[in-house]
């Protein structure tokens, strides 16, 4: 009874610990990826929901089904998603096929909010600074 218990608890660590990796690497692709004016779509959000990719765009949602490294099947418009990488093996873009229809996009940068907060807060401290300061400034001008 205790070899079941323990060969069940071994087989679902196994399955969470490969889940979690699969989820891991899938929301390497996760972002937006916008591509040049006049294209038919001028940006495509990569979602990453219960372990699933889908692609959203104006014109429309599609599930994803990798096909193979950085290759997806686009389900709803009967395509293909290629995810470029650079020299760092980071996702840099993506090249779609689909529909009579070649895209090249290019995946947007994002700002960690923490950082954004930082310099807003740093922002906020050297104008409260320039303030004291100019004030001090004002004050010297009045005196004299």
């Amino acid at each position: 009874m205790r070899k079941i218990i323990l060969l069940s608890l071994l087989l679902w660590g196994i399955s969470f610990t490969a889940s979690a990796q699969a989820d891991s690497t899938m929301k390497e692709y996760v972002g937006k990826y916008l591509f040049p004016e006049g294209s038919p779509v001028t940006e495509i959000d990569v979602i990453l929901e219960n372990g699933a990719l889908s692609m959203a765009s104006a014109v429309g949602t599609s599930s994803l089904e990798k096909t193979a490294e950085d290759v997806f099947t686009i389900t709803q418009f009967q395509g293909t998603a290629t995810f470029k990488r650079n020299e760092d093996k980071k996702i840099i873009g993506v090249s779609i096929n689909a529909m009579g229809y070649s895209l090249e996009g290019t995946k947007q940068e994002t700002v960690n909010t923490t950082t954004v907060k930082i310099l807003n807060l740093l922002k906020s401290e050297l104008e409260e600074k320039n303030n004291t300061i100019n004030a001090l400034l004002n004050l010297l001008n009045t005196s004299k």
